[in-house]
């Protein structure tokens, strides 16, 4: 036994198969795309990645190239035909996708693909197809049989028949040895499905951007151009307003991993959504994944007083420090300070904002918070309001619910509040948002998952909000895109005029 040979052909068909695997997963993927891929790359050569995948023209022909040649060089490589060539164009291609998300820098897939520093599985199969491009020794393949080689042995140096039988079996063993990984995958395949992660080229995102419905319109707040559906950090940030399923905070935080928040910014981008709005602790994030990626995504930032020390403008600084775009007065603080009668802490905050050049919004779940301010001449450059009708199950009784209460106490008592509610009384928001002068972001818009996308933001948008945010997983993005198109461009009723 050649040991030499058999263990260089079981390594070449290895790899091989490899490649052969990839490019019929995503051939049989039918709506597969490199585009997500492209358009997140990192790295040196980021701006060329980035505009191959933004361009539907260049992807059309990249795509089915990329699975052409996924294929052919798994054909070659495995059944050992013109394996120097293929080899060469595996090294080229593997390349590519190196250099898409190279293993430097904090690329954002570097992780899923087994990545150390400067070293990761793509480079390694590249040294690998490196050997087979200066072996002489390719080992057993169809390029040594008769039909396929140029090489033709004098008589003198004829090997004996037995000899010459037994090497041609030894050279068509691939052709079988494939045979029984296609099978395999092929049964995997109907049993689980087609595999939709694999490799180099990860699809990225749960939903097909082509599903959009069209352009996703866009209004003015302050000098910012913001689309009409914004992202909301809940779900990024790990915060669930689950009632009484305690265990849900837990379980978005194991899905949203950075990597998955990171896929789902750029889904969202793709789709027309260009501002979220976020809670403080999620700045860190954005901040780097705007590093990152070059994303140009506007951030709004909510920020709230430091009461213990008394310092009411630190948190404002620190946002700033972070390269946010609009900084808002948290909700529950707004209605806070307002209850505690602590209203100049408010117009300290927006004064500050505004003077350090930045659009100033002003928060709150309990209409009354707002009222207070408008009464006291405390108009910010925007509102963000919770607005949602109060008609589902969960909703307690109005005569129990009590101004403020959002953010208080959970009661056991189903009716009173129990983290069920956000907007407590729907027709005095509409009163007062209808009266704004200024624009107004409807946010709890679903109620926490209480109502369906296409009320809900029918029932905002109808009520005088100018803007939505809404919290959503990857697998959400394109259906609320579309939705909210559905919806703006179907809308009737609307009473108020559109700011911004």
């Amino acid at each position: 036994m050649n040991w030499k040979k058999l263990i260089i052909t079981v390594f070449r068909i290895a790899i091989g198969w490899h490649f052969l695997y990839e490019g019929f997963a995503k051939l049989f993927a039918g709506n597969w795309s490199a585009s997500g891929y492209l358009s997140s790359s990192t790295g040196p050569l980021s701006g060329f990645y980035q505009w191959m995948g933004g361009s539907e023209s260049i992807m059309a022909v990249v795509d089915p190239l990329n699975i052409s040649a996924l294929i052919l060089i798994g054909l070659a490589l495995s059944l050992g035909l013109v394996v120097r060539f293929s080899s060469f164009c595996g090294i080229v291609l593997l390349l590519l996708y190196y250099f898409a998300h190279p293993p430097f820098g904090g690329s954002l897939l570097a992780g899923s693909e087994g990545s150390l520093y400067i070293v990761n599985k793509n480079m390694i199969e590249a040294l690998a197809l490196l050997l087979f491009v200066f072996l002489k020794d390719k080992g057993w393949g169809l390029y040594a049989m008769p039909v396929f080689s140029k090489e033709k042995k004098s008589e003198t140096t004829a090997e004996p028949e037995g000899n010459s039988r037994r090497d041609a079996l030894k050279n068509l063993a691939a052709i079988p040895a494939l045979g029984v990984l296609g099978l395999g995958a092929f049964r995997e395949t109907q049993k689980f499905g087609i595999d939709t992660l694999s490799g180099a080229t990860i699809k990225v995102g749960g939903a097909s951007i082509k599903e959009l419905k069209g352009e996703l319109p866009k209004g003015k707040i302050g000098d910012h151009e913001i689309s009409r559906l914004v992202a909301g950090g809940n779900l990024i940030g790990g915060w669930a307003h689950s009632r009484d399923l305690h265990y849900v905070p837990s379980l978005f935080r194991a899905y949203n991993t950075e990597k998955k928040i990171f896929e789902t910014l750029m889904l969202a981008e793709n789709a027309g959504i260009n501002t979220i709005n976020i809670g403080f602790p999620t700045n860190e994030t954005m901040q780097k994944y705007k590093k990152l990626t070059g994303s140009k995504i506007k951030v709004i930032s909510q920020v709230a007083p430091d009461m213990e020390n008394k310092d009411y403008l630190v948190n404002i600084d620190k946002a700033i420090d972070f390269g946010v775009d609009i900084i808002q007065i948290q909700g529950n603080h707004c209605d806070w300070l307002v209850r505690d009668h602590k209203l100049d802490v408010i117009e300290e905050m927006l004064d500050h904002i505004r003077k350090q050049g930045y659009t100033a919004g002003l928060a709150s779940h309990t209409v009354d918070s707002l009222i207070a301010c408008e009464e006291a001449g405390i108009i910010p450059d925007y509102y963000m309001k919770t607005m949602h009708h109060d008609n589902y199950w969960s909703a307690h009784p109005r005569e129990n619910r009590v101004p403020f209460e959002v953010d208080g106490k959970n009661y056991p008592d189903h009716n009173k509040f129990h983290n069920n509610i956000f907007c407590l009384f729907p027709d005095r928001t509409v009163e007062f948002v209808e009266r704004a002068k200024v624009p107004v972001m409807g946010f709890k818009v679903l109620a926490a998952g209480a109502i369906q996308p296409e009320d809900g933001f029918n029932w905002a948008f109808k009520n005088g909000a100018d803007f939505i945010c809404v919290g959503m997983f990857d697998f959400q993005v394109v259906n609320d895109v579309n939705i909210t198109i559905d919806t703006l461009n179907n809308l009737q009723g609307r009473r108020r005029e559109w700011f911004g």
